[in-house]
């Protein structure tokens, strides 16, 4: 089984590419990857040392634990060799994985019509997708040209909640700026204006704890088909695990 993770340059979460990648591994997948510039990709650092969060640095940056695994990942030859997404072909994979990250350097990412065909190809195919937090904003981007459609459409899905992005964007504004609001339009709006109902949007329970391991119920995700998606860092291991099981099913 191989998996493509699909992520930023610059900017990506360190946790939302790092914790999947290592439990696919353990689970037997080769993963490979693919960035904007076909170079090896870089976490957003301030996610990584808090920089700039003061007291909400222990709320707001990655955990330890994922601070740990990314920095196993970067040591990763298929990590520090990348293709670019004009090089995937959807017929080299089984299954397609899409992190988030909100500051800026994400942008290519979320707005490459080469990655979006990709995208489309693989749910075409009805191969597995995984999106979490912003990488949910790359499937709805992705039209698929004989319906004129997001893939989204017709779908169930959850996403980065409104109430989340616009909470971290208050709590910081005063010192950070827009650094949590990527776009005006919040990933839940735009995602929700991509559906066919916005009752196919999945709020799930209020995130208050992040998952982990031991506590796996903290986390939450959507299933539809071959399509898995959840919302934050916080529903990662949920979400890892879950896609996991998804890539086994499909290739039996």
């Amino acid at each position: 089984m191989t998996v493509l993770i699909a992520t930023s340059t610059d900017d990506f979460d360190p946790t939302e590419v790092s914790v999947p990648w290592e439990i696919l591994r353990a689970g037997g997948v080769d993963v490979r990857f693919a960035t904007d510039t076909g170079t090896a990709g870089r976490a957003d650092q301030r996610m990584l040392d808090g920089q700039g969060f003061g007291i909400l640095k222990p709320a707001l940056i990655a955990q330890r634990p994922a601070r740990e695994t990314y920095q196993r990942m970067l040591l990763d030859t298929a990590f520090q060799n990348p293709m670019s997404y004009a090089d995937i072909n959807v017929a080299d994979f089984d299954a397609l994985l899409l992190p988030g990250g909100h500051a800026k350097g994400v942008i290519p990412y979320l707005e490459s019509p080469v990655l979006q065909r990709a995208i489309v190809g693989f749910f075409k195919t009805g191969k597995p997708v995984g999106a979490i937090c912003h990488g949910v904003v790359a499937a709805c981007r992705a039209i698929d040209p004989a319906t004129g459609k997001s893939v989204l459409y017709g779908r169930k899905t959850t996403a980065l909640l409104k109430r989340q992005e616009r909470l971290a964007y208050h709590l910081t504004r005063r010192k950070l700026g827009d650094y949590y609001l990527t776009y005006p339009v919040t990933v839940e709006d735009e995602v929700t204006a991509c559906l066919r109902s916005a009752d196919d949007f999945a709020q799930g329970p209020t995130p208050v704890l992040r998952d982990n391991p031991q506590h796996m119920n903290r986390g939450f995700t959507m299933r539809d088909g071959n399509y898995l998606s959840a919302r934050w860092p916080g529903d990662v291991y949920r979400f890892s695990t879950a896609f996991l099981e998804m890539v086994r099913q499909a290739a039996r």
